[in-house]
């Protein structure tokens, strides 16, 4: 339920050189930059979401702190942030100049980059990450479709603050080091260097005076409950969507969506392939012998049964189609079968008057100990010969 794994993000094992972890950031920065997809703010997104994954990895310091603790150590108060962060993350389009070099920046993309969100624009805010949460419900709930309540902890809007950062009363004013432009330019001899903004960190904006309750960043830490609506005939392993429940953007920006992942457990019952579903029923041998009708379990109306007629001389094994007593498609109006697989209950134990009536039947018959197909040991004749 948090962001991605920075080694996933990267593609990446935990064990890779600084070299690997270098040249898979290339690889992904090259990918997803936003000026290869004017305007998708999910590849821009995807773009920061690897930078920053680079800053961390490539600085052994906070690459220790994330193997330990994982994303916690870069929250608020967390060791990452005491361990060189410098109170949040820098500007992606920095990390990508000082991987390729500006010239080469500027040549692959014909110019300087136009950094979004919470850099280089001007804006102190910043998108919230998109969170993922595993929920299992059960074969009757994907059958019906229903609502869960689920809770989950992420930050959300400090409640102090209403999420600007700022303590009531005071406002969030342009960065005076940089006058907004969440860059600042110092001279090196005969260049100039261009470096993210140490004093407001690229946002070019900061709180007059920061939120003493969330230390200026907008948001807090606490537990959320959010209602998710299960559509009937959902598959274990389908996502679902719920717009703005994600975790929420720094200093009032837009909050990221929750995606939540159904599992659905296995039944007691049924065994479910697609929309179909089987189950296995027993079935009396005199029963099987004679023909009749039996109740099966569905669960295609509220009683839970279902007759089913069973012809005379049914053997073990054979399978009988409800049709459209299967589960409900997802995206059509379409259902599935239901298979009813029928056991022969043969009784392991029998009374004398039982075993008399049976001997009767048996003598009847002309049955003996033999095996009563005639061509059966002409089959197995020719497997010898």
């Amino acid at each position: 339920m948090a962001k991605q794994d920075y080694y996933e993000l990267l593609g990446v094992g935990r064990d890779a050189s600084p070299e690997e972890i270098k040249k898979a950031y290339r690889k992904k920065a090259v990918q997803y930059h936003p000026d290869k997809h004017k305007g998708d703010k999910a590849m821009e997104e995807k773009f920061k979401e690897v930078s920053e994954a680079y800053e961390v990895l490539k600085d052994s310091d906070k690459k220790a702190a994330y193997d330990r603790f994982g994303h916690a150590a870069f929250e608020q108060g967390g060791p990452g942030m005491r361990g060189g962060a410098g109170g949040g993350f820098h500007d992606p389009f920095d990390i990508f100049r000082e991987v390729f070099g500006g010239s080469a920046f500027d040549d692959f993309f014909g110019g300087g980059a136009q950094g979004g969100g919470a850099q280089g624009g001007g804006s102190a805010s910043q998108s919230g990450s998109d969170l993922r949460y595993d929920l299992e419900i059960s074969l009757v709930d994907a059958y019906r479709g229903t609502e869960k309540e689920i809770t989950y902890r992420t930050a959300v809007a400090c409640d102090h603050c209403s999420g600007s950062g700022a303590e009531p009363g005071s406002k969030v004013v342009t960065c005076s080091t940089c006058g907004g432009a969440g860059r600042v330019v110092s001279s090196r001899g005969f260049f100039q260097v261009q470096q993210t903004c140490p004093n407001c960190n690229g946002a070019g904006r900061l709180p007059e005076q920061r939120c003493r309750q969330c230390s200026g960043d907008g948001r807090k830490v606490k537990n959320k409950k959010v209602k998710i609506r299960i559509p009937a005939g959902i598959s274990s392993g389908q996502k679902l969507r719920s717009a703005g429940n994600g975790e929420a953007g720094v200093m009032g920006g837009p909050s990221g969506d929750l995606y939540v992942v159904t599992h659905v457990k296995e039944h007691d019952i049924f065994e479910r392939q697609g929309d179909d579903l089987y189950c296995d029923v027993p079935v009396k041998f005199t029963l099987a012998a004679l023909g009749g009708t039996i109740e099966v379990p569905t669960l295609s109306n509220e009683s839970g049964r279902v007759s089913l007629k069973v012809p005379t001389g049914t053997q073990d094994g054979t399978i009988f189609k409800l049709r459209d007593r299967g589960m409900p498609g997802l995206r059509s109006s379409r259902k599935g079968n239901q298979f009813v697989r029928v056991h022969i209950d043969v009784p392991k134990k029998l009374n004398a008057e039982q075993r008399s009536l049976l001997e009767q039947f048996a003598k009847a018959c002309g049955d003996t100990d033999q095996p009563v197909e005639g061509s059966f040991w002409e089959k197995a004749k020719k497997i010898f010969d």
